[in-house]
């Protein structure tokens, strides 16, 4: 029997679901996607994610693929059932055939971030941005930030006892941007390591209100630990804003 692959484009608020990845007693965005896929598709459908997104971390863009034994001839059509079916925070962008070796998580070539942060109490944005009493100080944030592009090894951002083959990552951005009373981190990367972004900025903010000196970023990359690392900030800030494939894996 031959398989087909397919690439499901989504974004969703993760603040009801307890991330990306199934769980034995809490509902995940795997589980809710699989099982909407499984009922519309009428077959059992196993979901591999691009990464792992934390309990209450969000995407704008997110991609996972599957294998099925039925054709999808009108993907369209399917897009505009899932959508019906699954909850409102959850949304399929598209359904895309590709090459029957295309991997959701392991081609991607760049995962993009997004922190955001208000300093000022929004009603609207309890739940997606990490609110501030006062401002940190963006220079020296900027400044440090820069500091991260010097570096490949970054275990020391990495959640402890994670079952990782590498600490490498090449990040290819990391700055901030402020517009009036809202600031965000702007990250990214190949890969990115488990609390990996949270943790990064957590320690820019220590340097932004001057707990720390901007130089003691290096010390920090260069220790290795995570106890030299700054506090994780939460989860509800976090985005993941875009993933990169390569073109050729796309058979549509």
């Amino acid at each position: 029997m031959e398989f087909k692959r397919y690439f499901v484009e989504l974004s969703y608020n993760g603040s009801a679901y307890h991330g990306w990845q199934r769980q034995p007693n809490a509902m995940s965005i795997q589980q809710a996607l699989e099982e909407a896929l499984s009922k519309l598709i009428r077959e059992r459908i196993s979901l591999v994610g691009a990464g792992r997104t934390d309990t209450g971390v969000h995407a704008r863009e997110m991609y996972a693929h599957f294998d099925t034994a039925k054709e999808i001839v009108n993907p369209k059509e399917l897009v505009f059932l899932l959508n019906g079916f699954l909850s409102d925070d959850i949304a399929i962008k598209a359904i895309r055939r590709v090459q029957p070796t295309a991997h959701a998580r392991f081609d991607a070539t760049a995962r993009y971030y997004q922190y955001h942060i208000a300093t000022t109490k929004d009603p609207f944005h309890t739940l997606s941005h990490y609110y501030l009493k006062n401002k940190p100080d963006i220079y020296l944030m900027n400044q440090a930030a820069k500091i991260l592009l010097l570096h490949e090894d970054f275990q020391c951002f990495s959640r402890s006892n994670t079952n990782v083959k590498t600490f490498l990552c090449n990040i290819k951005k990391a700055e901030w941007q402020q517009e009036d009373d809202y600031l965000v981190f702007y990250i990214c990367a190949n890969r990115f390591l488990r609390n990996m972004v949270r943790a990064i900025v957590g320690t820019l903010l220590e340097i932004g209100f001057k707990k720390r000196k901007v130089e003691d970023i290096e010390m920090v990359i260069l220790s290795k630990d995570r106890g030299k690392a700054g506090f994780s900030v939460p989860a509800r800030g976090l985005y993941l804003s875009r993933i990169e494939y390569p073109q050729n894996i796309f058979l549509d």
